[in-house]
């Protein structure tokens, strides 16, 4: 009766480890493929921000082309920048009238969704 005695002894302290090691185990599984996941998301995060930037320096460039091919915006001293797509201009120019036609050339632009017209006019009569 003793041998059965140690026996079911061992066989309940047994049990529960063993439980608790699958625990364990599922546990630590499950925060591996949390931290896989969060390096995931996080990559895709990055290479998301990346080709923002990527397609703002494009939207960049191709403003200041049309503004640099623009008759009437060729010569003006328009400073162009582009976060998410929204491309702001800033700037001195000579009259309402090149402001309006660099707005109108920046709304133009592939891949502009939006523009924040700051350019000041200065006339060069006064």
């Amino acid at each position: 009766m003793k041998k059965f005695s140690g026996l079911a002894l061992a066989i309940a302290v047994a049990i529960p480890f063993g439980a608790t090691r699958t625990s364990f185990a599922q546990s630590a599984s499950q925060s591996m493929e949390h931290a896989g996941s969060d390096i995931e998301n996080a990559a895709k995060s990055v290479a998301h921000g990346t080709a923002t930037a990527v397609k703002d320096s494009d939207v960049t460039a191709k403003v200041k082309l049309a503004l640099h091919d623009d008759s009437l915006t060729k010569g003006s001293a328009i400073h162009v920048s582009t976060v998410a797509g929204v491309v702001t201009l800033r700037g001195t120019v000579a009259s309402t009238h090149i402001s309006n036609r660099a707005e109108q050339l920046t709304r133009g632009t592939t891949g502009v969704k939006d523009v924040h017209n700051h350019l000041h006019v200065v006339n060069s009569a006064g």
